[in-house]
């Protein structure tokens, strides 16, 4: 196990909490040994561990008048121009992040980070950025795979997640909460969950946003990205969930109308939602919640003989309008035989059944999920997962296998650190797309995958919708940042190319924004510049994200 210094590298490019691991288990060792020719003398010492002490000095090209005058909006101790703390502000969790860390190469760093704790302060950086022609970039709790979080232009960066990071009120009768835009989604649902206890409440309630970076994410990053959480099938994607929102821009305050549903032009609280950072500063959101009801959850899992079979076992699910699974999950063949094998099923009674009824290593695919709600809507939803599927073949597998999904869903982000340690890389990429496209995309990307042989392909179906679903990719290999460079563009184009949405609830940020004009469409992406140079005509807001003003 590897001690995480104190401003060291690694704590810079570590996924979550320097007293947490999770590394790989002998299973996906022995996987690794066998795909990628590593020797187990090779897996004794890292080629990069980053525990050295971060040294760098990075120039602040801010000048001290600026400094003072930043200092005056919020306190000087919530102005810091640091490098460690800047460079901590520019950098996600996308891979590209992780390799240029580990290599030390800091780069798109802001002049200073700014921590808010209001409204009011958020108004007057803005007012300051306009009068200094300064750009502003804004951070939640920094989870952003798409490069959301650089500073191209240099600037200040403000980290929402210090002050900004409480709950304004939970309204019953609405059944609606208000929370600060800064709030991390475990301490959210940490207060709904126990609601009852803490503000004598009738009931305890939840969110039903469960990403996988969950444990280190903000309600402002979920909503500006259109995020969804593993549970979205039931609870829906955060944009199901905001009711209204706050922003500041810098032409003024932009606040939406705190009502279900209405018919007055388009649609603002959309069009805000989605942009990222590039229109307005998200203050706090009005988001719907519903009562947690966990002792009603019924666990599932089915194996079906081929991958066609359970794409018309889970399409006939989602289209038969008897209630709606909250976990829903697809594996293909090659992440089903995967899954197994890192589950302990190999060698087990249970592969032998499997094996001995027609299930074949391969080709069969596992569908593993959860049903929530009322006692009585969960149990009929359960029941109509079981008899839709069985129809298609499924083979019931227990509730084994979901639990022991569950134990580690939001632990596995950990495990790229030791694999990187090792010159092993494991990167996702996400789309969406329509049933009748499915098969296509799923064929396409794959074997834009695999030209590279040297990876293992794991890939999946979740966020599911009656019209279709999320394909989800997941690729392990060795390559250094160049060939992940080049394996990472023709992946996102393969997806491009065969018709999907090139995101389905990461965003677009700087990673994708290459794609992002010609998907979007000319007419929608002038609309969008039209907006931008209204809401933003000197483009001082998150600069190259959406494609929008510069930006590497």
């Amino acid at each position: 196990m590897l001690e995480t210094p104190t401003r060291s590298l690694r704590s810079l490019f570590r996924w979550g909490t320097p007293d947490q691991y999770k590394h790989p288990n002998h299973r996906l060792v022995s996987l690794m040994l066998e795909k990628f020719g590593l020797s187990s003398a090779e897996l004794e010492k890292p080629i990069s561990a980053g525990l050295e002490s971060f040294k760098a000095e990075i120039p602040c090209k801010l000048t001290d008048s600026q400094l003072k005058s930043l200092q005056s909006l919020v306190g000087s101790d919530q102005v810091s121009v640091d490098s460690y703390d800047r460079v901590r502000a520019a950098y996600g969790k996308t891979m590209l992040d992780l390799f240029r860390l580990r290599q030390e190469i800091f780069e798109n760093v802001p002049d200073a980070v700014v921590y808010p704790a209001s409204r009011k302060e958020i108004v007057d950086l803005l007012r300051f950025a306009s009068e200094h022609g300064v750009h502003i970039q804004t951070r939640g709790a920094g989870s952003s795979v798409t490069r959301g979080c650089e500073a191209p232009a240099g600037g200040i960066t403000l980290d929402l997640s210090r002050h900004l990071n409480r709950i304004i009120k939970i309204n019953p009768v609405n059944e609606t909460v208000q929370v600060e835009a800064g709030m991390l989604l475990p301490d959210l649902e940490s207060q709904l969950q126990s609601a009852m206890r803490e503000q004598n409440l009738d009931y305890n309630y939840t969110l039903g946003h469960f990403p996988q970076s969950y444990e280190f994410a903000t309600v402002g990053g979920a909503i500006v990205t259109r995020g969804a959480g593993q549970n979205s099938t039931y609870y829906g994607k955060i944009e199901q969930m905001v009711i209204s929102q706050d922003y500041v821009t810098l032409q003024g305050d932009l606040v939406t109308r705190e009502v279900p549903a209405e018919s007055m032009g388009p649609d603002f609280d959309g069009l805000m939602m989605g942009s990222e950072g590039t229109l307005g500063i998200l203050v706090s959101a009005t988001l719907r919640i519903r009562r947690h009801l966990p002792q009603n959850t019924r666990r599932f899992s089915y194996m079906f003989k081929d991958f066609a079979s359970g794409l018309a076992a889970v399409r006939e699910v989602l289209q038969s309008q008897e209630g709606m699974p909250s976990v829903f999950r697809l594996s293909d063949p090659e992440e089903t035989d995967v899954a197994l094998r890192l589950y302990g099923v190999q060698g087990t009674p249970l592969e032998t059944m499997l094996r001995w009824a027609g299930y074949k290593p391969g080709q069969r695919c596992l569908l593993l999920g959860s049903a929530d709600g009322s006692h009585r809507y969960a149990r009929l939803a359960a029941a109509n997962v079981r008899r839709r599927v069985r129809h298609f073949g499924g083979f019931p597998t227990t509730s084994f296998v979901v639990r022991k999904w569950e134990k580690g869903r939001f632990k596995d982000p950990y495990m790229r650190d030791d694999l990187m340690d090792f010159g092993v890389i494991i990167d996702t990429l996400e789309c969406s797309t329509n049933w009748e496209n499915l098969p296509r995309v799923h064929e396409t990307v794959r074997n834009a995958c695999h030209e590279n042989a040297n990876v293992v392909v794991m890939s999946h179906l979740s966020h599911f919708y009656p019209q279709g679903a999320n394909l989800y990719f997941i690729f392990i290999g060795r390559m250094d940042r160049s060939e992940f460079e080049a394996y990472h563009h023709k992946v996102v184009d393969a997806i491009y190319q065969s018709g999907a949405s090139i995101s389905h609830h990461h965003g677009i940020g700087r990673l994708l924004s290459p794609w992002y004009p010609e998907a979007a469409g000319s007419v929608a992406f002038d609309l969008l510049t039209a907006i931008k140079n209204h809401l933003d005509p000197r483009g001082l807001l998150n600069p190259g994200v959406l494609g929008l003003g510069k930006g590497n």
